[in-house]
């Protein structure tokens, strides 16, 4: 009996499909659409890459909420806003950038980054941000994302 759940067990874990992280750094995307901070940038990113059959992460620097609703947000207030879960988003400490946090994420993760930021100033700390292929770069025109 032992052995049969064993063999179903162990053939359940080679069945599952592999999750496709990827780590979205919310505070750059923010401002995709006509230079402007907006969640709806967010949104629309997060809609395109679940799609394309990612699971986000997003990462945002603790000033993020003054941008958009000029107030402080939490992981809950962005799941609210963003219509997405908040198990799913880190908001970085005050005074603590995100950059490196979701660089490390990325890393732990194995994870494209979706960014337009070079993260010249982390290069130093974290050499595989000079990879080209370690992104997911884009924008957004007339309502669409383009990613590359």
């Amino acid at each position: 009996m032992g052995t049969v759940v064993a063999s179903i067990l162990l053939l359940r874990f080679k069945l599952r499909k592999r999750t496709n992280w990827v780590i979205v750094d919310g505070s750059n995307v923010l401002y995709w659409d006509k230079d402007e901070p907006s969640l709806h940038s967010v949104r629309l990113v997060i809609q395109k890459l679940v799609l394309d059959g990612f699971e986000p992460v997003l990462w945002f620097d603790a000033n993020v909420g003054y941008l958009v609703s000029g107030r402080y947000m939490n992981p809950a207030s962005l799941s609210k806003a963003l219509r997405y879960p908040a198990r799913r988003i880190t908001v970085a400490p005050k005074g603590t950038p995100a950059d490196p946090l979701l660089i490390s994420d990325a890393e732990r993760l194995r994870a494209l980054i979706v960014t337009n930021d070079r993260f010249r100033d982390w290069q130093e700390h974290f050499p595989e941000v000079t990879k080209q292929d370690a992104f997911l770069r884009g924008r957004i025109k007339n309502n669409q994302v383009y990613l590359r």
